[in-house]
């Protein structure tokens, strides 16, 4: 070891024991932390951490918020190919890991939802790609054990489905069709009488990430939902670049702000900042109006959804009709959303001016976050949900069964949108599940039957329906009892379009606005 040219012994040499003490600390602590990682640009990034075909790389994002974009095209321009990419979904046809599609450098996506790639979903239903759904929170908890070193975890989500049964598609033949790929069954168990699958931590070889700011030691700090499974996937991989907006010398970063320590990161440089927002979104002054709004089916039912709040309730709304909940809070009432991007105090939708592209909900729709709101992984998003914290999950649904059987992620062969969150939102039982759809398919065909045709979402897992036609409450061993309806509708206008007996509560009542 050297001082300033200076062999350590001959530094040494002269001083008092209590001088030397103080010296050899100097040498010890007084550079950088973690030396300089800083880099000029994505392809040197990639470079220094050896990106190579085949590898299995985790990429931050939730739809395209941030997602590492000068990441993502270097990857393309280096032409590495027989990639696995970890990853919520898969960006935009044209935008984010959709890029990659375009150009087959994957061969497998480990995801859970499909999103608004339509590539994505023709790649793998026609034998193109390998796709392996996870359930959202299962994903993250999955990436989170791997930088924790656990190799293992028992888990209520999917208990009770094609995740925990096997045989879910993986590949398909060549064209489409059969099934050449399919999952396999998990271990499952039953602790305090509530049945358990196990899952296998989810590790990768380098994690490409996007950050907000970062240190010349690799700290790293994230903003707002932009952080989701960034911050895990840090942690989980071999190697680790982020890029960021920009990068301060080491010290100038609040310790206590850092979100991923510089342990984990190999690379930092910054970004261009091309930052997109999926689907932009604007609150309009009629949505405050009584009665107000665009009106039609959908937003009946949301408004009557919205019903169901009670003052200090803590609420999920998933993708779909459910997110719109937050724009219909009823007055005088008060409730935290949680959105499963990483958000706890969901707002509206911004005023013109107002977006912020690291500020989106489930749905990746632009929205603002209410006071005392706060931020934070999908990890933790997620372990709020298993967690029992929540009171109410409001979610869509392709089908529910007479006795509260959801199938909402999957019709096979033709279309796939991957279960996202909804498993690991239903398989809590001491949250109420509330689903909203419109009553019938759009080709008249029943949504509520005797038993679910479609691949299950989760069992037993469903509290009350809402349709543009009635409110249903759900006994889990009785059935359905039908106990609002629209006034323009009777009874046996419900029973038409219901594929399922069911009965009709001694107070039935005009269904709510």
């Amino acid at each position: 070891m050297t001082v300033f040219g200076r062999s350590l012994r001959g530094a040494l040499g002269g001083l008092t024991p209590r001088h030397r003490v103080r010296l050899v600390h100097a040498c010890l602590f007084s550079s950088k932390l973690g030396g300089n990682k800083v880099v000029s640009s994505a392809s040197e990034a990639l470079a220094g951490v050896g990106v190579r075909d085949g590898l299995t790389i985790h990429v931050g994002g939730f739809g395209i918020c941030g997602i590492p974009e000068d990441l993502i095209k270097a990857l393309q321009d280096s032409g590495v190919k027989d990639l696995t990419c970890v990853s919520n979904d898969c960006g935009l046809d044209n935008w984010g890991l959709g890029m990659l599609l375009q150009t087959k450098q994957i061969k497998r996506m480990i995801s859970s939802y499909v999103g608004e790639n339509h590539e994505f979903e023709r790649e793998f239903l026609k034998g193109e790609l390998e796709v392996e759904f996870v359930p959202q929170g299962t994903l993250a908890e999955r990436i989170r054990s791997a930088g924790a070193g656990v190799p293992a975890f028992f888990t209520p989500t999917g208990y009770g489905t094609l995740i925990h049964h096997g045989g879910a598609p993986i590949k398909f033949q060549p064209g489409g069709g059969r099934i050449q790929i399919a999952s396999v069954p998990r271990e499952s168990r039953m602790i305090n009488g509530v049945g358990y699958i196990m899952e296998y931590a989810l590790g990768g070889d380098i994690a490409l990430l996007k950050g907000y700011k970062a240190d010349t030691a690799g700290n790293v700090i994230f903003r707002k939902t932009a952080q989701n499974f960034n911050t895990p996937m840090g942690k989980a991989c071999k190697k680790s670049v982020v890029e960021v907006e920009e990068i301060v010398e080491a010290g100038e970063l609040d310790g206590d702000q850092i979100h991923l320590p510089g342990i984990y990161v190999d690379k930092v440089f910054v970004g261009k900042d091309e930052k997109r927002i999926e689907k932009l979104k604007y609150h309009t002054p009629d949505m405050d109006a009584p009665g107000g709004g665009s009106g039609g089916v959908k937003e009946r039912i949301i408004r009557r959804a919205a019903r169901e709040f009670r003052d200090g309730m803590y609420v999920n709304l998933g993708i779909g009709i459910p997110v719109l909940a937050s724009n219909f809070v009823p007055e005088g009432v008060n409730v935290v959303l949680h959105s499963e991007n990483g958000v706890l105090g969901a707002g509206p939708f911004p005023e013109p001016g107002e977006e912020d592209a690291d500020l989106i909900n489930a749905g990746k729709e632009s929205i603002t976050a209410v006071k005392g709101a706060s931020f934070f992984a999908s990890d933790e998003s997620f372990g709020i949900v298993r967690g029992h914290h929540l009171d109410i999950t409001m979610l869509g649904a392709f089908q529910v069964s007479q006795y509260g059987d959801l199938a909402n992620w999957m019709i096979p062969g033709k279309r796939v949108k991957g279960m996202g969150g909804a498993m690991d939102l239903v398989a809590t039982h001491d949250s109420r599940v509330v689903v909203t759809m419109q009553h019938t398919a759009k080709d008249g065909g029943h949504k509520i039957l005797e038993s679910c045709t479609l691949p299950l979402t989760g069992v037993n897992c469903v509290d009350t329906i809402i349709t543009e036609q009635a409110v249903f409450k759900i006994d889990k061993q009785d059935g359905l009892t039908l106990v609002e309806i629209w006034p323009e509708l009777s009874v046996d206008d419900i029973k038409a379009g219901t594929g399922c007996p069911f009965n009709v509560s001694d107070t039935l009542c005009p269904m709510q606005q």
